[in-house]
């Protein structure tokens, strides 16, 4: 088989992993809080044993011991990683809707434990616990859980966290950071938590900036989503015709060496 047939398969199937990121961003465009996944892609080169093998006296020889390096592309991704810069915030005048604006993490507790998130689209539980869509209930520094006093009329939360309701301190919404975010790892819903097998450190932000009233926006640009889209399906499209021609070679060779005419 050709190795052009090698290369172009291997470049379909990573256009094939883009392209669903991409498809993935766009269903998520009005998505609260949402981080678009990119990738990017190297060509990783494999190499032949006389690749490696020096001729420290070339010049004694009239003719060369080995051949000349060959090496046959193949397209990896090199880089799959959650792209964490801040979205957009909208009003939305909600006086349970809290948005982040700039680093950090809400934490919440769930069945399975602790995770993070930027989706600060919150609701009262039957209990008056302060809790996401999804009935999670969001943590305080200490650890805690925030419950709203029945018949309270006014909620007030500043930028430092703190929550208030009526004028009496409920307590301080925690917001934590990550050394290193690329560590983290999806887990649907806006949540996140740190992959398999990797060591997260996290700590509270020094200065929280704690929006009332607002909601992170996705950070999906829609025009450029769509032109990497064109652009992947160009290049899915291209490897196509490479694996179509090198087929017909092959298939013309075979046609031939049947014949005995090759």
């Amino acid at each position: 088989m050709q190795e052009s047939m090698f290369s172009a398969l291997f470049g379909a199937i990573t256009n094939e992993i883009r392209m669903n990121n991409i498809a993935n961003n766009l269903a998520n465009v009005n998505t609260t809080g949402y981080k678009r996944d990119q990738v990017s892609f190297q060509d990783t080169f494999l190499s032949f044993a006389h690749d490696v093998v020096m001729e420290p006296m070339a010049n004694v020889r009239s003719k060369k011991l080995f051949p000349e390096p060959m090496h046959a592309a193949r397209p990896r991704i090199a880089l799959a990683q959650t792209d964490f810069s801040q979205g957009s915030l909208k009003y939305t005048g909600d006086p349970l809707d809290i948005a982040l604006a700039g680093e950090g993490f809400f934490r919440i507790r769930t069945q399975d434990g602790d995770y993070l998130t930027r989706n600060g689209k919150l609701n009262l539980n039957g209990d008056g616990v302060l809790v996401t869509a999804q009935g999670h209930p969001i943590l305080t520094e200490d650890g805690g859980t925030i419950t709203v006093p029945d018949g309270t009329r006014n909620i007030l939360i500043i930028e430092d966290g703190n929550v208030y309701a009526d004028g009496a301190g409920l307590g301080q919404i925690a917001v934590q950071t990550v050394e290193d975010d690329s560590l983290l790892e999806k887990l649907g819903n806006n949540m996140y938590r740190a992959r398999q097998g990797a060591n997260i450190v996290e700590m509270p932000v020094d200065a929280p900036a704690v929006q009332q009233g607002y909601l992170e926006a996705a950070n999906v640009e829609v025009v450029t989503e769509m032109v990497n889209m064109i652009e992947t399906q160009r290049q899915f499209e291209a490897y196509q015709k490479v694996m179509q021609t090198s087929d017909n070679m092959d298939r013309e060779a075979y046609s031939r060496v049947g014949k005995g005419n090759a």
